[in-house]
């Protein structure tokens, strides 16, 4: 049983305010059954010491001292207004308890005040019955199982994924797994050009990423695969650990070369890193709705699919929709093929923080 559970046995004497990147009591929810890798302390620092956020969060303790339920978000404040988000860059931030009193608990300071308050969460968490939350959105959620054999767990994938694997090994892909600051560094390049040349869009400053090397490493915890043809790095994708879950957060890749399935090669790589290490589940991440591509590709690896809600207290300030549009000019002058790489990624340090 997770402490995240444990309330419903176990009376709840007090709500108490804690450091979230900092406190043992969090810590010990957070690799709980109930916590991911969006609650744990080092997401938590990579994120707010990067973008300059404060986290807050709330555990309920027993009566002796031993926590059994947590929250946790961030107030931004910034060009956009000010609002509490649980949490910044985060694919979901579900509260750590299942019963929907002890959510209102712990969240009241949230659910109390003026500021604008959203939360990102899988279907069936506490805030999914909460007739004061509005649901504004909503995304999938994909998981390959990798209990068994890994033989096993390749028989689920779907044909087509069994092709491209056993194409990319043909067509020369290989495929090198570090645990270094170098191969993010590498991967970083790459993911500045296709955000750009693919989607127009900004990619995550180098310092992010520096920032979750740093804290992620001491454990063992984040892992960049490089896909190379010859000596050419051709796709990478960076991979986070956290309760023996590994997690997909971000990948790249050279649009010229994907015949050659770079993409398959990575996957199938870090599934099989995953499963030497007893890792029990894939997290693929949230995937918008709009993107059946994506979707489609997720299904393929053998995953259960489900829900995230974006809820909130009441719509975001009319204001934010002026600061959206001038955001979204930037970008498009900022990705536009006569700009350096560099400078793109420059503006991506620069602005990212207000993608929140």
């Amino acid at each position: 049983m997770s402490s995240a559970s444990a309330h419903d046995r176990t009376t709840v004497h007090d709500i108490v305010p804690v450091d979230p990147r900092t406190d043992a009591r969090w810590l010990r929810l957070a690799a709980s059954q109930a916590g991911s890798v969006f609650t744990s302390p080092p997401w938590l620092s990579a994120v707010c010491g990067t973008y300059g956020f404060t986290p807050e969060a709330r555990i309920a303790v027993d009566g002796a001292g031993a926590p059994v339920a947590g929250f946790a978000w961030a107030v931004v404040d910034d060009l956009r207004g000010r609002r509490a988000v649980s949490l910044p860059f985060s694919d979901r931030a579900e509260p750590l308890c299942d019963s929907g009193d002890l959510w209102r608990r712990l969240a009241r300071d949230c659910l109390g005040s003026d500021v604008p308050f959203s939360v990102r969460c899988l279907d069936g968490s506490p805030v999914s019955r909460d007739p004061g939350m509005i649901r504004v959105g909503e995304a999938a959620w994909h998981g390959t199982p990798l209990s068994g054999p890994l033989d096993a767990v390749s028989d689920r994938f779907s044909r087509g994924v069994r092709r491209n694997i056993r194409l990319g090994r043909r067509r020369g892909v290989r495929v090198l797994a570090s645990t270094e600051r170098w191969a993010v560094h590498a991967f970083h390049r790459l993911h500045v050009g296709l955000r750009k040349r693919k989607y127009r869009m900004l990619a995550q400053p180098l310092g992010f990423l520096d920032r979750v090397w740093e804290e992620f490493a001491p454990g063992d915890g984040v892992v960049t695969f490089l896909a190379y043809v010859d000596d050419e790095i051709v796709a990478g994708a960076v991979y986070l650990v956290w309760n023996d879950v590994l997690y997909y957060k971000y990948s790249a890749s050279d649009m010229d070369r994907l015949t050659v399935r770079p993409n398959e090669a990575i996957a199938w790589s870090a599934i099989q890193w995953a499963a030497q290490r007893d890792l029990t589940l894939l997290d693929w991440g949230l995937s918008d709705l709009d993107q059946p591509g994506l979707l489609a590709y997720k299904r393929r690896w053998g995953s259960v699919e489900r829900r995230i809600g974006t809820w909130q207290t009441r719509p975001a300030h009319g204001t934010d929709a002026g600061t959206g549009r001038l955001l979204r000019d930037l970008t498009d002058l900022l990705t536009e093929d006569t700009v350096p790489d560099d400078i793109t990624a420059r503006a991506g340090a620069l602005l990212y923080r207000y993608f929140c």
